[in-house]
């Protein structure tokens, strides 16, 4: 599949070797391409391009910038490029404020999410939540004990989730789907919760699972 990712942040470069490796053509989409001069060698083969190339070449897309700027990089892509196609949201809402007891705060509120508000201001871009409740070290095939870790996805587009959950079990996770945007008002936090142990006391290195009865 061919994919475009959004971004030239940690995130966009885990993503885009690791999905490279797994046999996609990807292309990054970065305002600044001298960005990915020396990354570019040792990803595998990922290409680089505009934000409006990378939509325009992504059968999907993934949207791997950060929070504050995710409205201002879709429409740099261009919301017509990316009308139709399945767009993983792998923002959060992260303030431009520092951390409270390694608290992130946030932009929006508690009933409000970032992904309702790209929602909103492009309805016929089919959104899903994914990819935003880890570190970008584990993205792609993540080792941890017990298991394929879960991936909550939510998004309006049952096609789109679909896709993108087919795209999570390739990479190593159990995607669970928690349904429409409304839930990302509950998703997204949970980046909150991540990087608690990691801004507390340095451990970066989990995943949350959602376990079942047998």
């Amino acid at each position: 599949m061919k994919i475009g990712i959004l971004g030239s942040g940690n995130v966009a470069k885990s993503l885009g070797a690791g999905l490279r490796r797994k046999g996609h053509e990807v292309m990054l989409g970065t305002s600044s391409l001298p960005k990915l001069a020396d990354w570019l060698p040792t990803s595998g083969g990922v290409r680089s391009g505009s934000f409006a190339e990378a939509a325009a070449f992504g059968a999907l897309v993934v949207l791997a910038v950060k929070g504050t700027a995710a409205l201002a990089a879709v429409q740099a892509a261009g919301p017509q490029a990316l009308a139709g196609k399945p767009v993983v949201d792998a923002t959060n809402p992260i303030a431009d404020k520092p951390p409270v007891q390694g608290v992130l705060q946030f932009f929006t509120g508690p009933n409000d999410s970032l992904l309702e508000r790209l929602q909103g201001e492009f309805p016929a871009i089919r959104f899903v939540k994914a990819f935003n409740s880890v570190g970008s070290a584990h993205m792609v095939d993540p080792q941890f004990e017990g298991g394929a870790p879960t991936m909550f996805i939510a998004g309006n587009d049952d096609a789109a989730k679909a896709a993108v959950a087919a795209l999570l079990r390739e990479v190593g996770w159990e995607p669970s789907d928690m349904g429409r945007a409304e839930a990302a008002r509950a998703i997204e936090p949970l980046c909150m919760l991540w990087c608690i142990p990691g801004l507390l006391r340095g451990e970066w290195a989990h995943a949350f699972k959602l376990v079942k009865p047998r």
